[in-house]
């Protein structure tokens, strides 16, 4: 797990900021400046040099990566900052390499392609990182191979990496192993919550109080935090309490050791299996663990029973990060209460902050050594069913804040400001400004709340919900194309909840949609696989089929084989477009795909084809109004008669167009029929038709001014008319 533990002095303006380590820090100076084996071998680095601080949970190991990247970059010795990235998730889980790397190519600035695979995504950020001097903070590493594939080629960078022991899968990894703190700097590390005074009257019980809390620093924040909580208190009763933390009646030292050695454990917070413990059936305890356990225990029990509650359901917190509106949501009490009640919690060193906006925006974490002892106090002291109902609070107040951050950007007078209007002050935002950062600030925990709501199986419903409501926030604050990866992410969660559940339109809209950001980054053969699984999951119920949805999967099929310039294949699925609008008395969609069987029959010389689908798309155009497309259609009947070595019929067919376009007023039309006509003149020999053609287009292209761009052509993935599944309650 993540050990974050700050040692931090909150003193005067001349306490030092961080306490003790300076051996390690001495030895980490030194590894950067010594040699690596392929110097010393007289060749070139392959790859970045790799350090490694290891250590138990407790010991401080990324307090001191942050100090020693701190002095790093004072020096001026990597110009270009440092990069941070989790590789474990709050719950014990490694992240997969392919999220790690967006991670750091969302700091580098550098959008990657949505839906981009692991290589994809490590290749670019190597790439990005080759004309950099960075550090690479990779923290809670869980194995060599999830670091090897993170490290860059640049010789210039540093990998700086965090984790609970060595890796031996690493070449010219240097490690630097973390104990507890030297008696002085622990002493000192109380003395922040004690003060001088109670240090100076009895310094025999701090040192042991420091020997009880195995000098760890995460063991000695906690008895600092509540020596600070008791003012009134001794360093005797301090040593005391942490004495009778081991007859603490709801402690379950077995389980605490399984959690902290890291043992797998539920996403959802439940008791695993008989057959799940059995495996993982922990060793004895180690001894190594007892204090910080133990500073745990007595920290957690004197907690007023309403905040040591809230405390655990903070385990439960998407992405081990909280603030007062998911406190308050998951505890089921007033947002001042929670915000409150967090602050005393990270008086007491149970939390910690993190950086970001502050006031009452202000978040806090579970710092990482505690995490996984809170989790199995939450399996010891909670009920499931409480569990389950403080998810469903938090997740729903999710969404509803998801949803005020939406409104906020449609027009006032609408229903959705009409709703937002309504909402009480603590879940409305200001402007449209703040709705954006507090978006911002928020999206991996919002992220993370979306993954765990789908990966637990119990709430589909709300977690179909809070996925349509991020989605509609992140298009809304940051456009389609910005937020392409997020909603990536977004429908391959939508896609999971619909295969578990059965629900076939689901499914077929994000295989539709995830295929249209395929399509859009230039993946068009996974788009093409995408879009048949959508036509397969929308014809999966005949009697309760689709049309929409098929019809849209039979035209991104046929765009996508468009786009990869196989015209046949576009022209039939094209066909069978046209068959399904046919059986549905679907006018407009038949004139849009007979053109765009036009097209496709145009580019394999299928002449006589291509006719007849412009005529038949100029048919219909006619039947539904639409003069315009009504003439462009009979336009490109003559192109094709033109290509087809046909110029007298494409000058009748032209200049039926031509009076179509008359009628209309279309005159960039009509200029562009005339130097066509002036074409097909001068090759029947025609002379003063093709001039009085010639001199007619010049006259109206005299009269236009300089075009817009017009839009592009959908590739057949109907850009713009996505297919959206209805994802929450029509009521809503």
């Amino acid at each position: 797990m993540t050990d974050v533990t700050e040692q931090t002095v909150t003193g005067g303006p001349g306490s030092p900021r961080f306490l003790g380590r300076l051996r390690e820090r001495a030895e980490l100076r030194s590894d950067v400046e010594r040699a690596g084996l392929d110097t010393l071998a007289g060749r070139p680095a392959a790859r970045g040099r790799v350090l490694l601080i290891a250590g138990r949970p407790g010991t401080g190991r990324t307090a001191l990566a942050e100090e020693f990247t701190t002095e790093l970059l004072d020096v001026g010795d990597y110009p270009d900052g440092v990069l941070r990235a989790r590789l474990t998730d709050p719950g014990g889980v490694p992240v997969p390499v392919e999220r790690a790397a967006r991670d750091l190519l969302d700091e580098l600035g550098v959008a990657a392609p949505a839906g981009a695979d692991q290589d994809e995504l490590t290749e670019i950020l190597r790439d990005t990182l080759d004309e950099r001097r960075a550090v690479l903070l990779l923290d809670d590493v869980a194995s060599a191979e999830q670091l090897a594939e993170l490290i860059p080629d640049s010789r210039h960078c540093l990998v700086l990496a965090v984790a609970r022991g060595p890796l031996t899968g690493v070449p010219d990894v240097r490690p630097c192993a973390l104990g507890g703190l030297d008696r002085l700097s622990a002493v000192r590390l109380i003395e922040t919550g004690a003060g001088d005074v109670r240090v100076t009257v009895d310094p025999g019980a701090a040192d042991t109080l420091a020997e009880s809390c195995g000098y760890l620093p995460a063991a000695l924040v906690l008895a600092a935090g509540w020596l600070a909580a008791h003012p009134e208190a001794t360093v005797v009763e301090a040593v005391h309490r942490m004495a009778a933390a081991d007859e603490d009646p709801d402690g379950d030292e077995a389980e605490d050791e399984a959690a902290l050695a890291g043992a797998a454990e539920p996403a959802d917070g439940t008791a695993p299996g008989t057959e799940d413990a059995e495996r993982a059936a922990p060793a004895p305890p180690d001894t190594a663990d007892e204090p910080l356990r133990r500073a745990f225990r007595m920290a957690h029990r004197d907690l007023p029973a309403p905040v040591a509650r809230l405390y655990r359901l903070l385990a439960l917190a998407p992405g081990g990060v909280v603030d007062a509106h998911t406190a308050a949501a998951l505890a089921g009490c007033p947002v001042t209460t929670a915000r409150s009640a967090l602050a005393a919690l990270a008086a007491a060193g149970l939390l910690r902050p993190v950086p970001g906006p502050g006031g009452a925006d202000a978040r806090h974490a579970v710092p990482g050594c505690l995490a996984p002892l809170l989790r199995a106090l939450l399996r010891r002291r909670e009920r499931p069913s409480e569990i389950l109902l403080a998810r469903a609070r938090m997740l729903e107040r999710t969404v509803r804040l998801l949803r005020a951050c939406h409104a906020v950007t449609e027009p006032h007078g609408t229903p959705a400001r009409e709703w937002l209007a309504g909402l009480p002050g603590s879940l409305r935002f200001e402007s449209r400004t703040a709705a954006g950062t507090w978006l911002a600030a928020r999206r991996a925990p919002l992220l993370a709340a979306a993954r765990l709501a789908v990966s637990d199986g119990q709430l589909d419903t709300l977690a179909r919900r809070l996925v349509a409501a991020l989605s509609r926030a992140l298009i809304a604050h940051r456009g389609a194309e910005a937020a392409a990866p997020e909603l990536y992410r977004l429908h391959e969660l939508v896609l999971g909840v619909a295969e578990r559940q059965g629900l076939a339109r689901e499914r077929a809209a994000a295989h539709l949609n995830l295929g249209d950001i395929d399509a859009r980054t230039g993946r068009l053969p996974e788009a093409l696989e995408r879009y048949r699984a959508a036509l397969e999951a929308a014809r999966s119920e005949r009697d309760q089929a689709d049309p929409l949805a098929v019809g849209r999967a039979l035209e991104s099929i046929a765009g996508t084989y468009a786009e990869l310039g196989d015209w046949r294949r576009a022209a039939d699925w094209y066909g069978r477009a046209v068959g399904l609008a046919q059986s549905r008395a679907d006018v407009p969609s038949q004139a849009r795909l007979h053109g765009r069987i036009g097209a496709a029959l145009t580019y394999t010389g299928q002449w006589d084809e291509a006719l007849r689908a412009w005529r038949a798309a100029a048919a219909a155009h006619r039947r539904v109004g639409d003069r315009r497309a009504h003439a462009r259609s009979i336009a490109e009947a003559a192109r094709v008669q033109e290509y087809a070595g046909r110029p007298a019929d494409s000058l009748r067919t032209g200049e039926e167009a031509l009076r179509l376009a008359e009628r209309i007023g279309d005159r960039r039309l009509q200029a562009a029929l005339r130097v066509r006509l002036a074409d097909c003149a001068d090759r029947l020999g025609l002379a003063s038709l093709s001039d009085s053609h010639r001199e007619a287009a010049d006259r109206l292209l005299a009269h236009l001014r300089p075009p817009a761009a017009p839009p592009a052509e959908s590739s057949g993935t109907t850009e713009g008319h996505a297919y959206e599944t209805q994802l929450e309650p029509r009521q809503e």
